[in-house]
């Protein structure tokens, strides 16, 4: 990846931030693209991955088997917070450097996780609560790359939905939701 990880992820954040932040306690429980997901477990995935991976920008394993519930009082502002530590930690240069020892791949992959998480949930969220989202053009293009690198791994485990036929393009979000097994023109309603 040419763009430093941090440069990215803080690209990217703002977006997702801003979404999280409209999104009020009435709409928790309505549906979202990610199939057993309501809004309320899709959050508190994106709060988890948000705070693990600056655990792994650091270099240093962690577990994904507690669930907390970070939906209590002031989680927006907590959310911000947490992602903003987020674009700190993958800001230092070791971040990029050598194999994940929590993950086993790549540090540059493990980042482009992190923004890949942020950017697509980031518009499941909206989605799923009646909101616009426009990813950061600049992410798109390594996002596509991770996308196409892992996608056929991540489908296996279950990861990724299969592929969503989306017109060929530029590197453009609606590809990358088809990469990711989402379809573009998904709707709450049906």
């Amino acid at each position: 990846m040419a763009t430093h990880t941090s440069d990215l992820l803080a690209a990217a954040a703002p977006g997702t931030v801003a979404v999280l932040r409209q999104i009020t306690d009435d709409q928790l429980d309505l549906p979202t693209p990610c199939r057993d997901y309501r809004v309320r477990d899709l959050i508190n995935h994106l709060y988890e991955v948000v705070v693990n991976f600056q655990t792994l920008a650091r270099r240093s394993p962690v577990t994904w088997a507690d669930k907390p519930d970070y939906l209590t009082e002031g989680w927006r502002d907590r959310f911000a917070a947490e992602t903003r530590r987020l674009v700190e930690a993958w800001s230092e240069p070791a971040s990029e450097q050598g194999v994940s020892p929590g993950m086993g791949m790549p540090q540059q992959v493990v980042g482009a996780m992190a923004l890949l998480d942020l950017t697509v949930h980031g518009w499941d969220l909206a989605v799923a609560t009646g909101q616009p989202y426009g990813a950061a053009a600049e992410v798109l293009p390594a996002l596509h790359e991770l996308a196409g690198q892992l996608g056929p791994t991540a489908r296996q485990m279950g990861v990724f939905a299969e592929a969503v036929p989306v017109e060929a393009g530029p590197p453009d979000l609606p590809r990358l939701l088809g990469m990711t097994g989402r379809d573009p023109a998904w709707s709450p309603v049906g």
